[in-house]
């Protein structure tokens, strides 16, 4: 099994444990990185529900984690968080909630599932293989301009027409099924190759953010975070390109705001609005656990504590 580094571990635990007796939510098991740290903050009475698609997540984190009764570990996405507290009576009286998001170093070194274009294998792309299409399902049938626009939108793919364009044409000669067969297309299509960068590498994050609807998801949790977390409450959340940072920085910007009105009137934030106060500003890892953890090196965290 392929191993995982937790990035931004204790910076991200001691933003998030502000009561050791408090209900907590990691959003994103994983390996259980966070949800170890987290439960060790905790006291007898704390409590930890641990989310994730990947039933592989989830059942290495039964094994980890066997016999420990504060921990939950649900399958599902962080998407139906409001349900899933709503079912436990606990809407609104969650201290923390920890979103880490992207794609695990298990899933990427794991050819089987189909994720890394640097290993054959079937792909698959799929976070939660129990539901939806797998990225050669999808890619047999997609039309060829929504194609170039999920490779220009969530890739940042400059030559996503060109791409899109490439990929239409070989699946009328033959199936696309393998990574390394999808990969190897994608750089016949790409004329500027970068140096120290794969041809493929925005196209496949493309493909993996649509086909496990990541961009929707973050927004739809998002959406209802404030609803899910207690005053006082913080929401963590550590991202890894600029997709998924714009949107939580954008949100809390927004929540801080409140409506819009002059600021010279004496309105206090309450009747402005303003549920979410800003904690610190973008944390990013430093030198010492880039050089332990390549994979760090994008990654930035955001803190928000729930005001009203």
């Amino acid at each position: 099994m392929s191993e995982h580094t937790t990035v931004l571990l204790d910076e991200a635990v001691a933003a998030l444990v502000v009561n050791p007796d408090g209900c907590y939510v990691d959003g994103t098991f994983g390996r259980g990185g966070h949800s170890a740290a987290i439960l060790a903050q905790l006291s007898s009475r704390g409590r930890l529900l641990a989310i994730d698609k990947d039933l592989d997540a989830i059942a290495a984190g039964q094994q980890r984690f066997a016999g420990e009764p504060r921990l939950e570990l649900i399958h599902g996405s962080f998407a139906e968080l409001p349900a899933l507290l709503a079912q436990r009576q606990l809407l609104g009286a969650i201290d923390g909630l920890l979103v880490d998001l992207g794609v695990s170093s298990p899933q990427l070194d794991e050819a089987e599932r189909g994720f890394s274009f640097l290993r054959d294998g079937p792909l698959d792309m799929r976070m939660d293989t129990s539901r939806g299409l797998s990225a050669a399902q999808w890619l047999a049938e997609v039309d060829e301009s929504e194609l170039a626009d999920v490779l220009f939108e969530l890739g940042e793919e400059r030559f996503a027409r060109r791409m899109a364009k490439a990929l239409v044409a070989a699946r009328a000669k033959a199936p696309l099924t393998r990574t390394v067969q999808l990969a190897e297309l994608l750089a016949s299509a790409h004329p500027a190759w970068e140096r120290g960068k794969h041809p493929a590498t925005k196209a496949f994050q493309a493909i993996r953010i649509y086909i496990n609807r990541e961009l929707a998801d973050l927004d739809q949790l998002l959406e209802h975070s404030v609803d899910c977390l207690s005053i006082a409450g913080r929401l963590v959340a550590i991202s890894f390109h600029s997709l998924e940072d714009r949107r939580v920085k954008r949100f809390i910007r927004d929540q801080q705001r409140g409506r819009q009105l002059p600021r010279h009137l004496p309105i206090p934030d309450v009747e402005r609005g303003v549920r979410l106060r800003k904690v610190g500003g973008a944390i990013k890892p430093s030198a010492a656990e880039i050089e332990r953890n390549v994979r760090a090196r994008s990654a930035v965290m955001r803190v928000a504590e729930r005001v009203a």
